[in-house]
């Protein structure tokens, strides 16, 4: 399995709170809907390839629809939220790993895991840098008081 990872990042708020709203995938429906018309564009044209079921995110892509689910026996409360493909053309799965630097900061880093053939990892390991680095920087700018 390839690994690529985020940035680390801080964000200004419990442990305990961010591991409740990254471990509740349907938080972020609403969140979105809420807030729709304050995302760039770019950001509302990939909106549109992200579905939200419940506990599960299913996402379009290229290779075909992934989809995400809450892994049960990865996630360990609070340090760490584990998404596993649910329906994935390759083995996927994304990690978010959390520490408490102190009561009011938790630090973020995603890890995006796949399972890619050797000859294609070379061409797809940028995109997936930079998703990766993309999907930290997104962790850190979310709102979690309000999710």
């Amino acid at each position: 399995m390839e690994k690529f990872k985020s940035d680390s990042c801080r964000v200004s708020h419990n442990i305990n709170l961010v591991f409740s709203k990254l471990s509740n995938p349907s938080g972020f429906k609403k969140l979105i809907e809420m807030n729709a018309d304050k995302l760039p564009e770019e950001a509302k044209a990939n909106m549109e390839k992200v579905k939200f079921n419940g506990n599960s995110i299913a996402i379009s892509s290229p290779m075909g629809d992934i989809e995400l689910g809450i892994d049960e026996k990865q996630t360990v409360e609070p340090t760490r939220v584990a998404f596993a493909a649910l329906n994935s053309p390759v083995k996927f799965g994304l990690t978010i790993e959390l520490a408490e630097v102190d009561e009011n900061t938790t630090e973020e880093v995603a890890v995006l895991e796949l399972d890619i053939p050797f000859f294609m990892s070379k061409m797809v390991a940028p995109q997936l840098k930079e998703g990766a680095r993309k999907f930290g920087e997104l962790l850190e700018k979310l709102p979690y008081d309000i999710l």
